[in-house]
């Protein structure tokens, strides 16, 4: 396989220097962007009113719509085709690091090894399982490679196993819209049933009595998870049983068994409440009872160990959250004792349950801690790490009766490792850790650190940030800066091996930590979060100018990157500071905030009022209109843009980054690039496949490239 030449960081910063002013050399300058009609729409709210010229673009089946899409691919294809020898190099450089005969780890649960491997040149997972010991027979339960041959997108996922081990229960989704058919395999015969579920999440869970299914269905328009049904082996779908219905739009549903395998549970879930009922998992015909009816404004998760659930909550103001447990039989909150009190400095995470230790995953000035607690009432200790900036986190740990705990460890350049610690003896021991293929990866050659850069309010924004040795603090180098900003989602910093195609280039690549996200605790998320939202915002761009103040890079050599609520954030930054970055890669970018706000038949939309507002509140519709990227495209000097989606994406609809382009396209002022791709084929995770993906993150370090005038 060709190898593409690895510069020295040194030499790669001169390379940089030297093409900078080149940028888009070879790009056609005859190649007219596509137009979309403008078609008069007016949308009015609380007295506002709003036009529209590119509403019409949200019918997925007009073919006009569909011929605009296809336009914008065409008008891609030809800027890039200048690139392509270059992606194709680039997607075969990252395909050449990564072991193609694979495997996972193996795993114990209830008598068999599970595991998942890779074959050479295959795009998907093969799914066995060795009974008692890794010296026995294997047993393939799903070749995904054969299944998902006559598909242009294929996944499956949810695998569930019956306590027998005779029935596994699977999704399968071949459209991308998340919209599962469940189905049910005899592992003894390899017969898969005639008896199928449409539309479901693709989860499930077993009774006790191996024929009792339950499963979660989506409402067709919405896509929102809000029935749970029960399924008895040998009937149809129409004589399944609806158990639980999530009535409260704002809500999702969903059914799990606990780690003790005792009890059945549904869950109900909005952003700021929980609620959980519970079915003895040996009577699964039986009633669901309710654990603790829902309090606005209460959250909780709960896990069975002996006499007891523990819950995990923020009861009492408890903003960072504190674990407390409560008797089997008295669930209420009032029977609710404390085990681990809240802290303001640390948040609580999760809690692993063994059989003679309790693993609590804390977070401590954004750096997750392992705090192994035995139930004996010996001291507790924490698992020792020493980077300046990492992921760790407990993985796979289905055994109850263990005294082995594995976990997950990485940082921006070491692999991930799987590392099985013995909480008896203290051993510990590497299981696995990533390979880097091609001879030419070694970590000492680069270097990771944690910034903190003050935010205009005089908050400290941590920032992780990695680039090869040799890189300067001049202001000439390229970087990379990723951001997300919403949900709670904390964005850990991980090892990439196909990141090392920016590293070797000369790029650094940095993670702004910023609010909205959870890093440094609750309140940081409560800090970036509806009518705080804008602090997300304005944190990005403090961190960027910082980078720029220290050297890291300059405008002119300044790239940033996100996807979903991280393509709103791309599409706020460039609307607020434009002339801070030369490139942007906005990913399904969610950018039409109130419109589809407004649309509660848009799936996400009602669940989705306590994260950004309910802008049929005026307060909420004014604040989100002064952010929402879409409605305040303005004549600026935007940078040069690529943005992706795919056709059939049910997180973000892609009419919002094709109205978002063609309003550009009217408005900016300017040369810059603006360039638009949808996968035809795809949804919001983007292509299927372990390779196929890489094609697009080839496409787009080739846009990154191409601005820096790198040409190989």
């Amino acid at each position: 396989m060709k190898k593409i030449a690895y510069f020295l960081a040194s030499v790669v910063g001169l390379l940089v220097v030297s093409c900078s002013n080149n940028t888009q050399k070879m790009a056609p300058k005859n190649v007219t962007p596509p137009l979309a009609e403008a078609r008069e729409k007016y949308l009015e709210m609380h007295g506002d009113v709003r036009l529209d010229p590119y509403y019409w673009l949200n019918d997925r089946e007009d073919e006009e719509v569909l011929d605009y899409l296809e336009r914008e691919n065409d008008y891609h294809d030809k800027m890039t085709a200048h690139t392509k020898d270059f992606q194709a190099d680039l997607f075969q450089e990252m395909k050449a690091r990564i072991k193609e005969d694979d495997e996972s780890v193996p795993y114990f649960y209830n008598g068999y090894y599970y595991i998942t491997r890779y074959e050479k040149g295959s795009e998907y997972p093969i799914y066995s399982r060795k009974k008692d010991s890794l010296s026995a027979a294997e047993e393939i339960m799903f070749d995904v490679n054969e299944m998902a041959k006559d598909y242009a997108y294929y996944q499956l996922r949810g695998l569930n196993v019956s306590p027998d081990n005779k029935w596994v229960a699977f999704g399968v989704d071949t459209l991308s819209r998340r919209q599962y058919m469940l189905h049910i395999k005899n592992l003894e015969t390899g017969e898969i049933l005639s008896e199928s579920v449409q539309n479901t999440t693709g989860g499930s869970t077993w009774g006790n009595d191996n024929k009792t299914l339950f499963y979660t269905k989506k409402d067709p328009v919405t896509l929102r998870s809000d029935k749970i049904y029960r399924h008895v082996m040998g009937t149809s779908e129409a004589e399944d049983v609806m158990v639980y219905h999530e009535e409260d739009e704002t809500f999702n549903t969903f059914v799990y068994k606990t780690k003790s395998d005792q009890f059945l549970v549904i869950g109900s879930m909005s952003t700021l409440t929980s609620e959980y009922r519970i079915c003895n998992a040996d009577q699964p015909l039986g009633i669901f009872n309710i654990f603790q009816e829902r309090v606005r404004g209460l959250e909780y998760d709960i896990d069975h160990y002996q006499d007891h659930f523990y819950i995990v909550t923020n009861k009492d103001e408890a903003t960072n959250f504190k674990l407390m447990k409560t008797p089997v039989d008295k669930t209420a909150m009032e029977y609710w004792e404390e085990v681990i009190p809240h802290r303001e400095d640390v948040l609580l995470e999760e809690v692993d349950l063994f059989k003679d230790y309790l693993v609590v995953s804390e977070r401590v000035e954004g750096l997750t801690q392992l705090r192994i607690m035995p139930w004996d009432g010996r001291p507790a200790f924490n698992l020792p790490f020493d980077n300046e900036t990492y992921t760790a986190g407990t993985t796979q740990n289905i055994e109850f009766n263990t005294s082995k705990l594995r976990y997950r460890y990485t940082s921006l350049t070491t692999p991930s490792s799987v590392i099985e610690y013995d909480m008896n003896s203290g051993e510990q021991v590497v299981l696995k850790e990533t390979e880097v293929l091609g001879g030419t990866f070694n970590k000492d050659n680069y270097v990771s650190e944690r910034l903190w850069a003050p935010a205009q309010d005089g908050t400290m924004i941590p920032v992780s940030i990695v680039y090869k040795k040799g890189f300067k603090k001049d202001g000439s180098s390229p970087l990379l800066q990723y951001g997300y900003g919403s949900y709670g989602a904390t964005m850990d910093p991980y090892f990439s091996s196909t990141r090392l195609s920016l590293l070797d280039r000369g790029f650094a690549f940095a993670i702004a930590h910023i609010r909205g996200g959870q890093y440094m605790g609750r309140p940081w998320y409560e800090d970036g979060k509806l009518l705080k939202k804008k602090n997300t915002f304005t944190d990005f761009i403090d961190v960027s100018q910082f980078l720029i103040d220290q050297g890291y890079t300059s405008a002119e050599h300044l790239y940033a990157m996100g996807g979903s609520a991280g393509g709103l954030l791309m599409g706020a930054v460039i609307n607020m500071a434009p002339e801070l970055y030369h490139g942007v890669i906005a990913a399904v970018p969610f950018v039409d905030v109130v419109t589809t706000m407004l649309d509660e038949s848009i799936p996400l939309t009602t669940g989705e009022f306590d994260e950004w507002g309910n802008p049929k509140d005026a307060e909420y519709y004014h604040y989100m209109k002064s952010y929402s990227p879409y409605d305040n495209i303005a004549p600026l000097n935007y940078p040069n843009l690529l943005v992706t989606t795919g056709l059939h994406d049910s997180q973000v609809q892609y009419w919002e980054p094709a109205k978002w382009v063609a309003k550009m396209r009217t408005l900016k002022t300017g040369s810059s690039l603006l360039l638009m791709h949808t996968n035809m084929d795809a949804g919001h995770g983007g292509a299927s496949g372990r390779f196929e993906g890489l094609k697009e993150l080839a496409m787009e370090y080739a846009f990154l490239f191409d601005l820096e005038g790198i040409q190989k």
